[in-house]
């Protein structure tokens, strides 16, 4: 089975109500629709996922979530469900990712619950995985991944209800980019330990690489084998940088 590209963009905390606009600007520049040898996502905040559903409207561009709570409800004050979500018209919700795990100190096992949380919804769940610059420099990287995608991946798992995201903590935002060989390397470990979790199962779901992502280098990164698109932060939050990065993905 061959593997549907994923191009997503992750806004993070970013975003009014007036950077709607940055969607119908997107559409613009991609003829109204988005392309149908692939797919693309945008994950904006919570206030503007139903907003941006109906802006999207019947173009193809999917919309997702930045996180979800493990429960479907309850006494969880400023927290979001995945059926809240999946009610508001998202496709998708990244979980997992390093701001998330760094900043709200989340485990393996917390981020496990939470995808297993999104799928029982009917979301497809990203789950991010990856290294800061001192594990990798340590020689840990490969452990310390290994590590993540065995205790993150949500029971039920297969191809078609959960991507992985591999983002080098390292390169988030810093304009760092690892090479084609070490992306290439990580992303084949990924695939193996998900044919090894999945018993084939999981050998066909996507594996994503995020970290500095742009229009001058995504179709450079995203020919490398097993990369299978990408998780794209600031290049994302501008329509032009956006639609250019799908633009170099169409040879593809």
């Amino acid at each position: 089975m061959e593997r549907r590209m994923l191009i997503a963009g992750n806004w993070k905390m970013n975003g009014l109500q007036k950077a709607r606009k940055e969607v119908a600007d997107l559409l613009a520049l991609q003829g109204g629709k988005m392309p149908s040898m692939f797919d693309v996502l945008l994950c904006p905040p919570a206030t503007l996922v139903a907003d941006m559903v109906r802006d999207a409207g019947a173009s193809g561009l999917a919309i997702g979530g930045q996180d979800c709570h493990h429960a479907d409800h309850g006494a969880h004050t400023g927290d979001i469900a995945a059926s809240m979500l999946k009610d508001a018209g998202a496709a998708y919700v990244i979980v997992g990712h390093s701001e998330r795990r760094a900043d709200h100190g989340e485990s393996n096992a917390q981020v496990k619950a939470k995808a297993e949380a999104a799928i029982a919804a009917g979301l497809i769940a990203i789950v991010c995985v990856g290294e800061t610059l001192a594990e990798r420099e340590a020689g840990q990287a490969f452990d310390v991944v290994g590590k993540q995608v065995d205790g993150s991946l949500p029971e039920g798992a297969d191809g078609q209800n959960c991507v992985l995201a591999y983002e080098p903590v390292w390169a988030i935002g810093t304009g760092k980019v690892a090479t084609p060989e070490d992306i290439a390397a990580m992303h084949a470990h990924i695939r193996a330990k998900l044919e090894k979790a999945g018993g084939g199962i999981l050998a066909n779901a996507r594996i994503l690489y995020g970290g500095s992502v742009k229009p001058s280098n995504a179709e450079q990164i995203f020919a490398l084998r097993d990369v299978d698109g990408g998780l794209i932060g600031g290049a994302s939050l501008k329509a032009a940088d956006f639609s250019a990065i799908i633009d170099a993905s169409k040879s593809l």
